[in-house]
């Protein structure tokens, strides 16, 4: 019998945002408490078609959820870290930062490829700046493509060429099967006909096979933990990219919960609160801020706790993944917000503020030439 009331949280209407919403339910269950949960699309879910680093300032994904927070129509709002922007209004507070998932990326292909296997010229899709800026930087052959679109959309959109391509080619077989029927001796090229392949496929690959192409992808780039949250890891070829090369965006695979600085704060903090998470994404927001980048820069920050010392890493990146700034550092433990702060402006000193600045000004002349359809609301 749960004893402790009821919490309503906001999330975003998303299969991803559900299910990682579903996640801090349950571990608030699992303390007696109840949970509504309150689907509010925001601005981000609304513009589809534009790429993140044009849907405005840091926090597309999270304003609108925050302000139902300090309206007080919720008690909390559940995020992604990494969506969220550096800077919090006075009167909220991350509440409770529960254990962090997966924090790296994954390279999905239709066939299992490694980035090194990818033929030279192959088409790699991302929206993300820091993902096109490392991929650049590894393999300087390839072509890197805007893709936008929840988990499933993205993997909808690497798979739709080549299922489609073998439904046509089915099909052909199927009109030749018929047309030998009776021939003894004709041996048809697939043991199954169309409806048969096509009745073992998961919902993922029939949705592949209604999409309209635009972009054949040869491999996407998305995050190992929205991957798996979506449950959809197991229907798909992925390698985990190293966390070294590949490193991650802060806050990168952990989830936040949001409230008002008061005591429903305290107790989700209480209740669901992964103390090693919260240093290690403090670590990284804190840099982060330190360093200006927010979502317009490709920077990767990944910060590790080591017995008394968090591990940090951090690699600044100009958009083509030519020039870039990159340490690691180990921080301790007891001072690791100060610590971070002074790591982020000897960064700053030795170039990655250069970056920074240069990654503004490109942002800014991107959105000068988006045409007014396509600039996100309010803009």
């Amino acid at each position: 019998m749960r004893t402790r009331g009821t919490l309503r949280l906001a999330t975003r209407g998303s299969t991803l945002a559900r299910r990682q919403a579903s996640l801090v339910t349950e571990a608030l269950e699992e303390r007696r408490y109840e949970v509504e949960l309150v689907t509010v699309e925001t601005t981000g879910d609304q513009i589809t078609d534009e790429l993140i680093h044009r849907l405005g300032k840091t926090g597309a994904f999270v304003r609108e959820l925050d302000e139902r927070v300090l309206e007080g129509d919720v008690d909390g709002a559940i995020h992604s870290m990494k969506d969220m922007p550096t800077e919090q209004p006075d009167e909220l507070v991350t509440a409770a930062v529960p254990e962090r998932g997966r924090p790296g990326d994954a390279l999905v292909t239709p066939n299992g490829a490694t980035l090194a296997e990818l033929p030279s010229g192959a088409t790699v899709g991302t929206s993300s700046l820091r993902r096109r800026a490392q991929l650049l930087s590894e393999r300087d052959d390839i072509t890197v493509e805007p893709l936008r679109g929840n988990v499933d959309t993205r993997l909808e959109k690497l798979l739709a060429p080549a299922l489609q391509e073998e439904h046509q080619e089915r099909s052909e077989a199927d009109k030749e099967r018929k047309g030998n029927t009776g021939n003894d001796d004709f041996e048809p090229e697939y043991d199954r006909t169309t409806d048969e392949w096509f009745d073992d496929l998961s919902e993922l690959e029939k949705g592949a096979l209604g999409r309209e192409v635009e972009t054949a992808y040869d491999a996407i780039v998305l995050a190992e933990a929205g991957l798996e949250r979506s449950g959809l890891a197991h229907y798909v070829d992925y390698q985990e990219l190293p966390t070294g090369t590949f490193v991650p965006a802060p806050g990168q695979g952990a989830l936040a919960v949001t409230a008002r600085d008061d005591e429903t704060a305290h107790e989700i903090q209480s209740a669901i609160d992964f103390p090693r998470s919260r240093v290690e994404t403090t670590v990284e927001r804190t840099i982060l801020a330190e360093l200006g980048g927010g979502c317009i820069a490709p920077v990767g920050i990944y910060a590790v706790v080591q017995g008394e010392y968090v591990h940090a890493t951090v690699s600044v990146f100009d958009r083509d993944g030519e020039s870039s700034v990159a340490a690691s550092r180990d921080l301790p433990i007891e001072s690791h917000a100060d610590a971070a702060r002074e790591f982020a402006r000897d960064l700053a000193d030795r170039g990655a503020a250069e970056l920074i600045e240069e990654a503004r000004e490109e942002s800014d002349g991107d959105a000068d030439g988006v045409s007014e359809e396509d600039k996100p609301a309010g803009k």
